[in-house]
């Protein structure tokens, strides 16, 4: 519900602050007063376009701000998604319009956008007038009236998991089966790419070894003179390293005799004589084993090119990702090659997927049937005391392929006169009639979910009487289970609130100003006997309204 509204810098409003309270609040004023400004600011609040012509001062900003009870409206999800601070207790929504016209909007002081203000404000808050009486006539909104009488949100949820399973699965069928029509068209294609990779009989980091060998045969012959070199020096004719090393070992060997301080340095001399040795045998075969091959280097010059070739075509950096294209030919041909298989499966999910969300459809459809009978019967009752004593209503089902909201339309139908054939509601009914039926269905409704806070303005406009007092207890009951604000020229209506707000004008010195004041019991019994009265309020018109306030009371007992 809400708790309280604050507007500054609207129209006629330099700065208003109202609380409201539970139950049915009435507000009341001369035409003009600015009962319809308060409505314009609030509808900035639940999203409406911004419009700067309203603003009162150019210098400053708009802002209307308004604070919601949302105990029991199981919005946490909402929250969440939207990474919006959540309290379960209580929310602020705010919209700013600057003097050029920029709007921006918060929730909780969160800057958010204004498809998600509209989204949070449209479950807390329900405008309801002559003006917006088409809602009536949108089949999606007879659907949900027919869903909440029927008490069917758990099973619309059920229905719906199941609804978008059987579209992913369609989705999956239909997205496999182009896939697998592209590929057909390309099996050609991917063939022969295969072949040649195949053929090619690629091993796992084949280049890095052939580029080796590439380098290795392409410099035999400086290789074989460096080593040689080698070879020679370690252990040539004419004074080699191998020659000159073993005569300092023995000279060492001699010096040990004498000297301790030379003491195994000979020994260490013989074992490098030894180490190199080795390597001088190890290099001779090596050299004698490097042999100049033009036929292999040729191979491996033609190898190299093939592989780097197809490295360019196929966009890849070494053989291991030649490999992996070479697996995923081979991948797609597998799938080409069984794909009927995959087909047929995904077909039989799609069925399968069909008939469980069918079934449920199915569910949802007889409870609807149910639900239109007992609220055709609840609707006649109620409206026929509120001057459509003539009505007739019908729903109208058809049946239609699977949708997010089941596998029926449903249109309204209505008649409002004795021998008049039921027709659509937005073909036969006045703009008073249907907020007459708005009226009911609310009421109706208001017994089996929890709506957003109603606020009705002028709905009862063109009645009078016995329907005038029906219709304020009507708005009566709604208000014992949600709150109920009613914008009224009616002292019938009036007289049910349980509190009492009275807009009015006030002028100074510059300028006009709107004002709300709320008024307490003795305002209250005053104000409706102006109402009843008019300007010459008497005594006889003060009882009246006592006597219609109390008769409020003895009835909500």
């Amino acid at each position: 519900m809400i708790k309280q509204l604050h507007i500054s810098n609207y129209a006629l409003i330099d700065k208003l602050d109202i609380e409201f309270g539970d139950g049915l609040t009435i507000i009341t004023g001369e035409t003009g007063a600015g009962k319809s400004i308060i409505l314009g600011a609030l509808s900035l609040i639940l999203g409406e376009r911004a419009d700067s012509r309203a603003i009162r001062d150019t210098a400053a900003k708009t802002v209307v701000e308004a604070t919601f009870d949302i105990g029991g409206y199981r919005l946490e999800s909402f929250f969440k998604d939207n990474d919006i601070d959540w309290d379960e207790h209580e929310c602020l929504v705010r919209r700013e319009v600057s003097p050029a016209g920029r709007s921006r909007a918060f929730i909780n002081d969160s800057p958010v956008a204004l498809t998600v203000l509209r989204d949070l404000a449209t479950r807390l808050l329900d405008i309801h007038s002559q003006h917006s009486n088409m809602l009536l006539s949108q089949p999606a909104f007879q659907l949900s009236i027919l869903d909440s009488i029927a008490g069917n949100a758990a099973l619309l949820t059920d229905y719906r998991k199941s609804y978008q399973d059987y579209r992913d699965t369609v989705k999956r069928l239909d997205e496999t089966q182009r896939a697998i029509e592209q590929m057909r068209r390309d099996e050609d294609y991917i063939r022969f790419q295969l072949d040649q990779l195949q053929g090619m009989q690629l091993q796992a980091d084949e280049d890095k070894y052939l580029e080796a060998l590439q380098n290795k045969l392409s410099n035999i012959t400086e290789l074989k003179e460096a080593l040689w070199s080698v070879e020679n020096d370690l252990d040539g004719e004419e004074n080699s390293i191998l020659e000159r090393l073993a005569a300092v070992a023995q000279r060492l060997e001699e010096a040990e005799r004498n000297l301790d301080d030379v003491e195994g340095m000979s020994q260490r001399t013989r074992n490098a004589l030894i180490d190199l040795k080795d390597i001088a045998q190890s290099v001779s075969a090596i050299v004698d084993n490097l042999n100049d091959d033009p036929a292999e280097l040729a191979r491996v010059d033609e190898r190299l090119n093939n592989i780097y070739a197809l490295q360019r075509k196929h966009n890849a950096r070494d053989v291991n990702e030649l490999m992996a294209v070479q697996q995923d030919y081979e991948r797609r041909l597998g799938e080409i090659e069984h794909n009927d298989d995959i087909i047929e499966e995904l077909k039989a999910r799609v069925k399968a997927s069909h008939a469980a969300a069918t079934e449920i459809a199915t569910q949802l459809s007889a409870r609807r049937h149910d639900a239109a009978s007992r609220f055709g019967k609840e609707l006649l009752k109620l409206a026929s005391p509120l001057g459509m004593k003539n009505i007739s209503f019908e729903v109208d089902f058809k049946t239609t392929d699977l949708m997010p909201s089941g596998m029926d339309n449903v249109e309204f139908m209505m008649a409002f006169n004795k021998n008049q054939r039921p027709m659509p509601v937005k073909d036969t009914a006045s703009g008073g009639e249907i907020s007459r039926v708005m009226l009911c269905i609310k009421t109706i409704i208001a017994r089996h979910i929890q709506l957003p806070s109603i606020i009705f303005d002028e709905v009862d406009t063109g009645v009078s009487g016995d329907v005038a007092t029906m219709i304020g207890e009507m708005m009566a009951d709604i208000s014992r289970t949600i709150q109920v604000i009613a914008i009224t020229h009616l002292p019938q209506v009036a007289a049910n609130g349980d509190h009492h707000l009275r807009v009015f004008k006030t002028d100074n010195e510059q300028e006009t100003l709107t004002r709300v004041q709320g008024l307490n019991e003795q305002e209250h019994v005053m104000e409706v006997a102006r109402m009843l009265s008019g300007k010459d309020l008497n005594e006889a018109a003060i009882e009246n309204a006592k006597s219609l306030i109390q008769h409020k009371r003895y009835t909500r007992k």
